[in-house]
């Protein structure tokens, strides 16, 4: 299965991920940059990306490994790469951090790279973040419009809140102990991945199978109506 630790730069990410990594069995810890990221990298470049990631998680699924990997891939992304639906499950975790936190490791992490525009750019993500791992409503024009050609972004779109599948983790770090928060994505995975064994994750293989059964059931209601 897919494991994804998600969220905008410097929330902690990598650190918590490569921090896990002893403490679990049959996981590989990846990086998402570790493809190389192009001069002028854009939304297209990473949702390809995306699906590259996604085929090497099911490279390692039939190996029987789980793919544990750390990017700034929202939910929807990951649901719209091609590739997702031959997945057998999959998990994602928001790791997050206050603004000002978040401010402060930019500028300490990258000294003078970043202007206030970029920086700006960077919490204004973390924002969005936040709103798209409660609500699929929220804003999806933030990375449905100039994405890739290859994306089935209606395989979510039409999704509520309340909807089982629609479930994002958020882990907050701001003024935790990193040890606190390597000990809560621990416990994170170990959740999943037993919800997966036990049939319980809701995205678990076939759940697009779900959506085309729904949109089957209304059309028959529509049709019903109609008549």
């Amino acid at each position: 299965m897919l494991l994804a630790l998600t969220g905008s730069s410097c929330s902690g990410k990598s650190t918590l991920a490569f921090a896990v990594a002893d403490r679990l069995r049959r996981v590989a810890v990846h990086d998402f940059d570790e493809v190389g990221v192009p001069e002028g990298a854009d939304r297209r470049w990473r949702n390809r990306a995306t699906e590259l990631w996604v085929r090497r998680a099911l490279e390692y699924q039939g190996r029987g490994i789980d793919l544990l990997l750390t990017g700034q891939s929202p939910l929807g992304e990951i649901l719209a790469v091609p590739s997702a639906p031959l997945l057998d499950g999959i998990a994602v975790c928001l790791v997050d951090v206050a603004g000002e936190v978040r401010r402060a490791r930019l500028a300490a992490r990258d000294q003078g790279r970043w202007d206030a525009a970029a920086v700006a750019a960077f919490l204004g993500w973390a924002v969005w973040h936040r709103g798209h791992a409660h609500d699929p409503r929220h804003r999806p024009d933030v990375i449905i419009d100039g994405s890739w050609s290859g994306m089935v972004w209606d395989r979510w779109t039409g999704w509520a809140t309340e909807d089982p599948r629609w479930r994002t983790q958020v882990l907050d770090t701001t003024d935790q102990p990193v040890a606190r928060s390597v000990d809560q994505v621990e416990q994170w995975i170990t959740e999943q991945r037993e919800a997966h064994r036990s049939g319980r994750l809701p995205l678990i293989r076939g759940w697009t199978e779900v959506c085309q059964n729904r949109r089957l059931r209304h059309g028959d209601d529509v049709e019903q109506i109609a008549s």
